[in-house]
């Protein structure tokens, strides 16, 4: 458990060190990568499930985005299949009731449930791709910051930001309790289950005690419920994220109102 949550805090920490350095992807404006990847999100959610030949024409976004802001591949790829557990779940169901057959290969028979199974996976899989290369090349702060500057509500942002910073307090209150009980075990592996319990209430209890700690000292330094500008907030608008955000929204709207992959099908075939 402790192995667990000190790679969880590492992970943020690489998420963080990421969205520090330099590349083309870095410079862009927050809103420009904002609303693309928002424009990219709805063009493949709104894809037949059927259209899995242009469903995995859209890794092209992230795997783009990840080259242009320097993150490498793999570590992308294994972070974004964390959500496969959650959205293998949910298509259980496609792969249940839809039992016709769509194609046969050798002597394995696809169905249509099989065929829409596959599309929920890689569609959550890309999704969490989208944003890990937004976070990782943006930045939590100028994220929120820049839904703020677009019109979001600032209760909504606010509470995103405020979410993703607990989130990193709570793996800390967690962690040194893990060490604690460890230091405090003798050598004994595995816990009893009360005493998880009482860990369980003693982490909820910390937690509240550290926010409420943290709340006060906001209100001190004129905290009044709004994301505050700074000068890391980002870049402003040129011409660059025109041309990025007009160039994304058109190719997606090409690739949502045509079907590219099928096209090419019949131009090799």
């Amino acid at each position: 458990m402790k192995n667990r949550l000190q790679h969880l805090l590492g992970e943020l920490d690489a998420l963080e060190r990421s969205a520090r350095t330099e590349s083309p992807m870095h410079r862009l404006d927050a809103r420009a990568k904002l609303l693309a990847t928002t424009a990219y999100l709805a063009a493949m959610l709104s894809l037949p499930l059927s259209r899995l030949s242009e469903i995995l024409l859209c890794a092209l976004f992230p795997m783009i985005g990840a080259a242009m802001g320097g993150m490498r591949l793999g570590p992308l790829v294994r972070r974004s299949l964390a959500v496969l557990p959650f959205v293998a779940l949910i298509g259980i169901f496609n792969l249940l009731a839809h039992r016709t057959p769509a194609l046969r290969i050798g002597a394995l028979t696809v169905t249509e449930g099989g065929i829409e199974y596959a599309a929920i996976l890689l569609r959550g899989i890309l999704s969490l791709a989208a944003l890990l290369v937004l976070i990782g090349t943006t930045g939590f702060y100028p994220l929120c910051r820049a839904m703020q500057r677009l019109g979001i509500p600032r209760f909504l942002t606010v509470q995103l930001l405020f979410v993703y910073r607990y989130l990193r307090m709570l793996l800390d209150e967690a962690l040194c309790m893990m060490r604690a009980c460890e230091a405090r075990s003798y050598g004994r592996r595995h816990l009893p289950l009360r005493v998880w319990g009482t860990l369980t209430g003693q982490l909820l209890l910390r937690t509240f005690d550290r926010a409420e700690q943290i709340h006060r000292a906001m209100l001190a330094r004129g905290f009044t419920g709004r994301i505050p500008d700074c000068t890391t907030a980002g870049p402003r608008w040129r011409r660059a994220d025109t041309l990025f955000l007009a160039g994304w929204s058109l190719a997606l709207l090409l690739m949502r109102l045509t079907s590219p992959a099928e096209t090419l099908t019949r131009l090799l075939l």
